[in-house]
């Protein structure tokens, strides 16, 4: 498979395993502070390596709509990038996505010519080119753009990928009424509405080659030139005497097989044009930020009728979104109107400006974009975040301002690979296959000495003997152990001294 090169790309690889792990620093809560929804403000790359170790291959969907690299400075944000820089920034992020993505998740990132080609082979690098699903083409403009120097650009593109192409299955659309509306019943058939399909087809079929003889007594010889019926004579005959063939009012038309209208799928296949008629176009979503907020319009923003459509075929309520290029927060008002849990990312200060205050208003059941249409009444809340220290420092210490549980966190996630979605209140971790994990720190153990239960000793190994039995091997982190090599191999007993042999960075 053929790869994209440019200047500092080396680098640019290795940024997501540099980026050092950061703190998640909670500010405030808005509605109901147990609501799972998180809204983040601080640089997208530091706050996604933050997540990875609670929210590994937990993401559902992520929907992303970075900077075109326009080479335009908008009111909110610059889009000006020399083009090896805007490659350089998104590629640790996507590595990051990746990684956070579930394996039956998808995500799905908007963007324009200007980079497009290029994004699409960077993202087969990064997700697997067999894992690429589809592009979809927005429709964004209403009418041509007649200051355009060249052309006027109508659409933008959506490439959608999953974490495993084969593990994701899209959810159908809706059928619309005018889908609905060739079904017929004029010949009063018992099993309702229905339409004529061709009984020939072009592809070949060994018993696909007989006459046919019409109610009429009319004979077809057999299907048009380069065709055969699609069925064989004993199947046509069955149909027919159940009622199944059209021969038309007079009895003497070609026969079509029914497809009956009960027995199609109640929807329909997702497909890869998207017109503005039904998911808005860029007026659309302006006259809905307008309304939010007045004058301070947020450049380009995304109605909110398209992230419903890319929610509704990649999503169920319940599902975990995320959004790392947040802007003015569309993707978490509409996630949070359709009973998704949402993760929002936003670097800038509309953050605090725009983004809270709209998520406040869904809250309170603001009636602007798609709440009609999906019964929104308001409800919820979100958890706002910033950045705090780094977890480690350069040499692999342990920042003082970590606590307990948000290291356990971390070395559960990089022993096991997996998020840690459970609550670390005791020095015993949990058991990943038949591997028993502990950490000894920050004082666990209470008055335990020495150093408040942090160090490993006689008494404090008949402690974890006791109180958290286990028959397999077992790791055990903290600040040094008074027991020697032989009592520990004897006990099944790797130990790990903080902050020498933790692996985090």
């Amino acid at each position: 498979m053929p790869f994209l090169d440019w200047v500092n790309k080396t680098q640019a690889v290795g940024t997501s395993v540099e980026t050092p792990y950061h703190l998640l620093q909670f500010q405030s809560a808005f509605g109901d502070a147990a609501a799972d929804n998180l809204l983040i403000q601080g640089d997208n790359l530091k706050a996604l390596k933050a997540l990875l170790p609670f929210y590994r291959s937990q993401i559902k969907c992520i929907y992303i709509d970075p900077p075109y690299n326009t080479q335009s400075a908008f009111t909110h944000y610059d889009d000006k990038l020399e083009h090896s820089q805007w490659l350089s920034m998104m590629y640790p992020r996507l590595v990051l996505l990746r990684d956070l993505l579930a394996e039956d998740g998808s995500i799905w990132v908007s963007i324009d010519d200007r980079e497009a080609h290029y994004l699409k082979v960077m993202m087969d690098e990064i997700f697997g080119r067999r894992n690429f699903v589809a592009t979809v083409i927005w429709r964004k403009n209403y009418a041509p753009k007649s200051s355009a120097k060249h052309f006027s650009e109508d659409h933008d593109y959506l490439f959608i990928y999953g974490k495993s192409a084969d593990n994701w299955v899209p959810n159908p659309m809706p059928r619309s009424e005018k889908q609905d509306k060739v079904y017929k019943n004029p010949d009063n058939d018992p099993r309702g509405l229905w339409r004529a399909n061709n009984l020939a087809a072009r592809n070949y079929y060994s018993k696909g080659t007989y006459p046919i003889t019409c109610p009429s007594g009319r004979v077809i010889d057999g299907p048009p030139s380069g065709s055969y019926w699609r069925v064989s004579e004993e199947k046509f005959q069955a149909m027919d005497r159940e009622g199944r063939i059209w021969w038309g009012k007079d009895g003497n038309n070609v026969p079509a097989p029914k497809i009956y209208l009960t027995e199609v799928k109640q929807g329909v296949v997702p497909q890869t044009f998207w017109p503005y008629e039904e998911v808005g176009h860029t007026q659309d979503a302006k006259k809905e930020i307008v309304k939010l907020f007045g004058d301070d319009v947020f450049g380009t923003p995304k109605p909110e009728k398209l992230i419903e459509r890319v929610l509704h075929i990649s999503t169920k309520p319940g599902d975990l979104i995320l959004d790392s290029f947040l802007g003015s927060g569309t993707t978490a008002a509409v996630a949070h109107k359709m009973g998704r849990r949402w993760i929002g990312i936003e670097m800038g200060g509309h953050a605090v400006s725009h983004c809270t205050p709209r998520l406040e208003k869904v809250i309170a059941g603001e009636q602007g974009g798609i709440s009609k249409a999906v019964e929104w009444q308001g409800g919820g809340g979100f958890r706002f975040h910033t950045l705090g220290e780094p977890v480690f420092d350069a040499d692999g210490g342990i920042h003082p301002n970590v606590r307990f549980g948000p290291l356990a966190a971390y070395l559960w996630h990089f022993e096991t690979g997996d998020a840690a979605r459970q609550e670390f209140t005791t020095p015993f971790l949990g058991v990943h296959n038949n591997t028993a994990y502990y950490l000894l720190y920050n004082g666990i153990l209470g008055d335990r000495r020495p150093q408040g239960g942090n160090v490993l000793t006689s008494a404090v190994l008949a402690y974890l003997n006791e109180t958290f039995p286990h028959d397999g091997p077992r790791v055990i982190y903290g600040e040094t152990t008074r027991l020697g090599e032989a009592r520990l191999r004897e006990a099944n007993i790797i130990f790990k001294q903080i902050p020498y042999d933790i692996k985090a960075r």
